[in-house]
Order: structure tokens, then sequence, then C-alpha cells
């Protein structure tokens, strides 16, 4: 028997099924049943496809052949995840540009998946970094922004000094970066998010529908985290100042003993004293070393007393307000009144500290709670309200807050808005300009895409920008504030009065922006995508919303945008299926 020469036989077949368009799909033939096959974008951050990529691909390839043996009309397409951090990084390790480095080691990646003979159609092949593919993550970041799902804001973000750039929480691994695995650091920057939270109800309220195990939906649902409670003011005392909390128990605001602090809270500063500042300040340092996961887990409590104290709305008591790292600025105000009677956390903390705990349900005698009870019963020690059931309790006292203008309904969530800038070179361009003055303006769809210039040195510099903010050309623009045209700042300034200068956005996208709709971009050939017109009069609102489905429904981030652009395809009648 003559022996098997893969060199010799395989590129042979693989040839010819090149040469015959073997695996190029007829989107017009209606003769067979249509599949799409769909792998994830690879990303180029190597040389070279790595074991995880032979692997992986191997399975789709092995479903996409079976499908074509069926008798379906298989689409099995192919492209390339080619902004975001692993790329640029890449980049500096081999001393080339992003845009060199990545379209070198392309080709080889190309030559590497050709020669294991996965049955892509390469006629379609994209990349997420080609502006013809990057001007509709813009698009879509601009919807949003329009309606309201994105937007800037300033509060403490991780940072990685040696990757120099914000970190969103999923990047950040036990205190340490996902990429180089060293520590990270908060610091206070203005950052673009999108507003996922506005659908946590409806991505709750479809959880339990979906055909998946109660473990993984319970872990969804705690993910989400909703918290229905009130909102309640204390005042400080001596200081015009308010503190704002957050509680899901407002029947035992009567039991509070003190208030506690996340290290982030902006009020910190205004509470210390000559005597406190010093701890308070070293405390805050260091719980900014450690990652909300390690701040919440069932350890001792530590927590430092800033001097302060704070007005019980409903019994005029003073309580001492301290720093904790068990409360997250995050979540709810950053700040939570501690009644140590009826909660586990504040039970340890205050037996640690030697802080009062005053009950103020009354524990039935079969209760097997040691220490605090945090179940239901009549309020005693509570004024007014002794004697009624807690259940009841929260409605009345809340309204009475209400009267006081003390407090409030409220319903708060774990989840966070999705952190999506970058101060990083290689990534899409995010298309504001901002005017002195005036909020941030979306550049207007026919100036769309804003091309990423090309530059020399483009390492990040440590600072709160990207290197881009140095391409002075670049940066500035004219640009009408009413329609959010742009023209560059090198070209004569056009008439009229809404004409003014301003300054482009240097942050970029994260990666995952760009890797997350890809699917529908292999589909483009189906659609009328370059008739903008069309396309963009026809978005209802609500298609942003699945913009969050599928990264905050439990799936990769490289999920998030699909749904969103799936509406879009169905609203325009140009859907494959």
């Amino acid at each position: 028997m003559r022996r098997y020469n893969p060199t010799e036989i395989e590129q042979k077949w693989q040839n010819k099924w090149e040469a015959d368009g073997t695996y190029a799909v007829d989107f017009n033939d209606t003769t067979r049943p249509k599949y799409y096959s769909l792998s994830m974008l690879p990303g180029i951050t190597g040389a070279g496809i790595h074991i995880g990529h032979g692997r992986t691909f191997q399975f789709a390839d092995i479903k996409a052949r079976f499908k074509r043996q069926q008798g379906y009309n298989v689409y099995h397409p192919i492209g390339w995840d080619s902004f975001g951090l692993p790329v640029e990084n890449y980049a500096i390790k081999v001393g080339k540009t992003p845009r060199v480095a990545h379209d070198e080691a392309k080709v080889h990646f190309k030559e590497q998946l050709k020669r294991l003979g996965f049955s892509y159609d390469w006629t379609k092949e994209i990349s997420t970094a080609d502006p013809e593919y990057y001007k509709w993550t813009q698009w879509i970041f601009t919807q949003l922004y329009k309606h309201d799902l994105a937007y800037q804001k300033e509060q403490p973000q991780w940072w990685c000094e040696t990757d120099n750039t914000v970190l969103a929480n999923e990047q950040v691994e036990g205190g340490k970066c996902w990429r180089c695995g060293n520590p990270v650091t908060k610091r206070n920057l203005k950052q673009w998010f999108f507003r996922i939270t506005a659908y946590a109800d409806e991505i709750l309220e479809a959880t339990d529908a979906l055909d998946w195990t109660e473990m993984v939906k319970t872990m969804q649902k705690n993910w989400i985290g909703r918290s229905v409670g009130a909102e309640v003011e204390f005042a400080v005392s001596g200081q015009d100042s308010k503190i704002t909390v957050f509680t899901t128990r407002p029947d035992t605001l009567f039991g509070a003993t003190y208030v506690a602090l996340a290290p982030e809270h902006p009020l910190i500063s205004q509470l210390v004293n000559s005597d406190t500042r010093e701890k308070v300040e070293a405390y805050v340092q260091a719980s900014q070393q450690k990652s909300d996961v390690e701040r919440q887990e069932n350890k001792e409590k530590t927590g430092v007393f800033t001097g302060s104290y704070v007005i019980n709305p409903v019994n005029g008591q003073k309580l001492p307000i301290w720093v904790a790292d068990y409360v997250l600025g995050g979540y709810g105000t950053g700040a939570v009144m501690a009644v140590p009677a009826h909660d586990e956390r504040d039970f340890a903390f205050a037996e640690k500290f030697d802080l009062p705990i005053i009950q103020v349900i009354d524990k039935p005698e079969h209760s097997a709670d040691a220490g605090c009870y945090s179940g239901e019963g009549e309020l005693i020690n509570s004024g007014q309200f002794n004697g009624t059931r807690s259940e009841d309790a929260r409605e009345q006292i809340v309204a009475w807050l209400e009267q006081q203008n003390s407090g409030r309904s409220k319903t708060t969530y774990k989840m966070r808005d999705w952190l999506i800038s970058r101060q990083r070179y290689w990534g899409a361009p995010i298309p504001i300009v901002h005017v002195d003055g005036r909020a941030p303006i979306a550049v207007a769809d026919e100036c769309l895409p804003v091309i990423l210039p090309e530059v020399e040195n483009f390492k990040p510099t440590g600072g709160n920008t990207s290197v881009l903010a140095q391409v002075d050309d670049w940066v500035r623009v004219w640009v009408d504030v009413e329609t959010g045209k742009t023209v560059p700042i090198t070209e004569n300034k056009p008439d009229g009065d809404n004409w003014v200068e301003g300054r482009r956005e240097t942050d970029t996208l994260d990666g995952y922006a760009c890797s997350s709709w890809y699917f529908l971009r292999y589909l483009a050939s189906l659609t009328v995508m370059s008739s903008r017109s069309g396309m963009l009069s026809s978005i209802n609102p609500w298609l942003f919303g699945c913009f969050f489905r599928c990264r905050r429904f439990g799936w990769s981030a490289h999920y998030a945008v699909q749904f969103v652009v799936v509406g879009c395809a169905f609203s325009m009648g140009c859907f494959w299926f």
C-alpha cells in the first residue's frame, strides 16, 4: 500500500477546492435548505494560530461538512478579530505598527487555516480593522448615543499600569489584568459606557423561560441582582451634606447603629478630621488594590472610623460613619445603613469593632438563626411602628420617609453598565466630537467612518488619553453643532454659524465592540448596508435594547451586538434564513 503523504495529497485537494470554489456559497440557490455555520472570529494575537484555534474550529467544520452531506446549502465564512489590546500588545512585542504586524500575521494565519483544510468560504473574508467594517461599529455607537444608551461619566475605574488602559470589571480577575496578569489599581477617569442596566428587568423576566439549567439561571439572576427597597437620607451632623443609603429592609431602620461607606465614596474627604485623615486615606488606598470579588468574600471585616456622624431620620440618633471595604461603590449608593441585629455582615463588623446591636424585629422562638435574625416578624424598639409585621412596615416606613422628604422607594441592580472606551491606539475611534459648553456631539452618518490615523509612535503613554490626543490635525475638526457633520481642520471653515472648532474623542472602542456583530457583516451582500438613508431611518429604538442580550445573558462578550443587528436585518427584510 502506498504510504499516505499529507503534504502531497491534502495540498492537491485543497488547491482543487479553491480553484473550483467548492465552499463558496451561492446565496441564490433556492433548491436546498440553508444553513449558516458560524465560528467565532480568530484573534490576531501572535504570528500564527495556536492549538486552541485548531481545536475549536475543527468542530464547527465537522458540523458544516455534515450539513452539506445532508443536502444543505451551507455558508461557512471566516474573518479576523483585528482590533484591541491583544493585537496591539503583539505589535509592541514584534516592534512593528499594529497595521503592519496584523497584516503580516494574517497572511500566516490564513495559510495555516487553509492547510488544516477547513471548509471556509474565503470570498466573504472580513476584518474588524477595515474602515468599511468599523464604520458600522461607529454607526451602532452613534445610534446608541442618540437613544441615551451610550454615555460618558467619571468614576473610579480599573487601571492596568502595564497595559496603560482601563479595564472592564470582567477583565479583572482576582485583582489582576486579564491579559498581562499584573495587579491593577483604580483611577477616577471619565469614560464611555453602554447603558445595559436599562434592560435589567427585561432580561431578568425572560430568564425563567430559557432552556438552561436551574443553576445557570440562578447565576444569571444573581449577576443581575435586582433589589427592591428604599433610599434613605441621613444628614451629616454639623455639616450641610447628606449621605444617601440604599436598603432592602427599611423596616429595620430603627436598628441602624452605624453607617458604612465604600472606600470610593466621594464624601469621605469631607468627613475625616486631623485625627482620622491618615488612617482613612491609608485604608482607602489599600482597598483600591482589591477586586470587588475579594472585598465581598466571607472573611474578617475591616474598616476605619471617619470621625463624623449622621442623624437617623426616624429617631434622631447619632450614628458613627465608618469606611468599610465590604461596601461597594458601584452598588446602590456606595453607602449602607448597618443593622447588626439583622444582617450577618453588619453583625460581624459590629462585633469586631464593639458597636451597638439593637434588635428591632422579634425573632420567633423556633428560629435557628444565631447571632442575628434576618427573617420576618413583628417590629420592636421601633417607635410608632411597634407591633407591625415587617412585611407591612416596609411600605409604611417608606411612606413616612417620603412625607418627611427623607427617603423614597427604589430598585437597584448589581449588574453594571458596560465600560467600552480604552486609552489605547489600536481600536475603532469613538465617533464623538467635543465642543466646550456643549454635550458631546455624535458624528453625522455621512461622515462615517472616522478613520483611525496612521501613527509611528503608537505605544500608550500611561496618561488618561490615548496617543491619538497627540495627532493634532486629526483631533481638531470643524463641526456643525446641529448636524454633527465634520470637516478636517486643515480645510477652510464652512459657512454658517453652526460651524465651530471641536476636538475628536481620543479614546478608542474596546475590541469587543467590533467583534460583537461580525456575524451580520458576513451577510452584508444580502442587505443594502451601503444605503444609509433606507437603513438608518428604519431602526426602532427598541432594537438597541437587544444589543445587550447575548453579552449580558451569560454568553461571550463577542456576541454583545448580535441581537440589535439581527433586529435591523429582520426590520429590513434582508435576513437570509
